[in-house]
């Protein structure tokens, strides 16, 4: 099975700058990433995606339209299997309140700690995969 992980953002620059941070994993075939960048089209992945490939999802907050808060709803009610990690430039204690009242299982403030997403990721991988 292909381990799936999607990664919603609008700025164009965080797809490059994942695939960069996890290269090795991905040409290793650990997992694979797809990108969205708006609401719209990480509800077309999600939709996509095959059921039991897709174990993680790591989402903007702040994006033009819908925002990341008014997905995930949406995403919880279509994929109530896939945990959601929320990712904002504002880690406010009322920002980490709606988020983990809307259903997300974390939130990660910019800059992103890649070591903290990767060990993230691990956890998930292996639980699906077994140790690498």
């Amino acid at each position: 099975m292909t381990v799936l992980i999607l990664v919603v953002d609008d700025e164009p620059d965080v797809t490059e700058l994942f695939r960069q941070q996890f290269r090795r994993e991905l040409r290793a075939g650990r997992f694979t990433m797809d990108f969205a960048h708006s609401a719209p089209d990480a509800l077309a992945c999600l939709k996509a995606s095959d059921a039991s490939s897709l174990i993680l999802m790591f989402s903007d907050i702040n994006m033009p339209g819908m925002t990341g808060l008014e997905l995930l709803p949406l995403v919880r009610a279509a994929r109530p299997d896939v945990p959601v990690i929320m990712i904002t430039a504002y880690g406010d204690a009322d920002t980490r309140e709606k988020v983990l009242a809307g259903g997300a299982v974390g939130l990660i403030t910019k800059p992103i700690d890649f070591d903290l997403l990767r060990s993230e990721i691990d956890r998930r991988v292996t639980s699906i995969a077994g140790p690498a």
